[in-house]
């Protein structure tokens, strides 16, 4: 007998899709050297303060994205917080408000105003046209955010920041072990910023990184995230503490040990998931540039006009997360959508921002995620959208978590 809606979210009776989590979890290295990396800083008792294991860190990820430096941080948004205080930005900033709302606030927390700039609709990125329209007289900077893995247009943003006298910095947290047009990211503009939280594919439980090839800005990002010490007693810099511990590091080392393992089973279920799918009417994973180096981080579903006419976006999200399916609206509603910015800048009209963060799910992957969970994941989807008037019936009225 052919199942129903009913039969399977949890809200209608059956739990079928309650164990596993289909959350994507964090991937983790191998677990023997892990706990063996950590058995040697217990024993070391040297537990941050520029220990062994961030120096090798650090170097390791400098050879990696082919850089001269690599200052390792304890969060992606503090590593953006300092690069924008060493690189002396001030007044307005050039960003983008589809980006996760860190992007902003390390700006606003700084007292620096961040001036969003709406996307092109194909790249998902910085539209460089509107940037330019953007400037004003007040403008320092321009911080590009580079999405799912999909890059900015580069070579343009740098092209307006050389000629307007502002600085380029890119937030890269989606973008590590990218490349573009063959160069590894990690390499443009003054610096790039990574984030290695849990979330990411590749993490340091917690972390984050500047990389650069400027050695001036180097050293002022090394002073600024330990104090402005220059010495044992002595500070000539304003800083703050922004370090990162050994117990991260070991476990970036660890991660990076497995990151051909990790984007392997990205790849496997990225085309697991466009295969499963690729006849739902309306539903599209977006494709990645294989001629590229690509981390397939996110496995990113467009519903358009066709799909939404039958169930919304946020209907099928819904019930995806009544069922501990971790799909996220990415990056919804927007950064000028939430507060303090919704309230200071009521009449900012950003369309391609705002119909972009009204068909976007992000899908779960990672090695917590088997071709099996993907296959189970999509025959949701297709049930759903077979009987969108049940679905829509049990998210007004029926009982349940929803």
């Amino acid at each position: 007998m052919k199942k129903t809606v009913k039969d399977l979210v949890v809200f209608g009776g059956s739990r079928s899709f309650r164990e596993p989590l289909y959350a994507g979890r964090p991937n983790i290295g191998e677990r023997a050297r892990l706990l063996d990396r950590f058995k040697q800083i217990i024993d070391s008792r040297w537990l941050t303060n520029d220990g062994p294991f961030v120096k090798e860190f650090e170097q390791r990820i400098a050879d990696l994205v082919g850089v001269k430096h690599c200052i390792a941080m304890c969060n992606g948004t503090v590593a953006l917080e300092i690069a924008i205080r060493a690189l002396g930005m001030k007044g307005e900033v050039i960003v983008p408000s589809f980006t996760f709302i860190a992007t902003a606030h390390a700006l606003q927390w700084q007292g620096i105003t961040p001036v969003f700039c709406d996307i092109d609709p194909g790249t998902y990125t910085l539209d460089p046209v509107k940037v330019e329209q953007a400037i004003t007289p007040k403008t320092t900077a321009i911080i590009g955010v580079h999405v799912w893995g999909y890059t900015c247009d580069i070579e343009a943003l740098a092209e307006i920041a050389a000629r307007r006298n502002l600085k380029l910095i890119f937030d890269a947290a989606h973008a590590f072990a990218c490349s573009y047009k063959g160069r590894m990211i990690g390499s443009f503009g003054d610096a790039e910023v990574f984030s290695f939280h849990a979330t990411k594919f590749f993490n340091t439980l917690e972390g984050g990184a500047v990389v650069t090839n400027d050695d001036e800005l180097a050293t002022k990002l090394r002073l600024m995230r330990n104090f402005g010490f220059t010495d044992y007693d002595e500070v000539s810099y304003i800083g703050t503490n922004g370090k990162m511990n050994e117990i991260s590091a070991a476990m970036g080392l660890t991660s990076l040990e497995s990151l051909d393992e990790f984007l392997a089973v990205n790849r496997r279920n990225y085309h697991r998931y466009r295969e499963e799918l690729r006849d739902i009417a309306g539903a599209r994973v977006l494709a990645y540039d294989e001629t590229e180096t690509c981390n397939y981080q996110y496995i990113v579903l467009e519903l358009d006009e066709v799909f939404t006419r039958i169930v919304s976006r946020d209907e099928v999200w819904r019930i995806l997360t009544a069922e501990n399916i971790m799909a996220r609206r990415y990056f919804y509603p927007g950064c000028h959508r939430m507060e303090p910015y919704r309230s200071n800048l009521p009449e900012l009209q950003l369309p391609e921002t705002d119909r972009l963060a009204e068909r976007i799910l992000c899908l779960p992957t990672g090695t917590a995620v088997t071709e099996s969970d993907v296959k189970t994941i999509c025959q949701l989807l297709r049930l759903i959208i077979e009987s969108a008037d049940e679905v829509r019936l049990l998210l007004d009225g029926g009982p349940g978590p929803v």
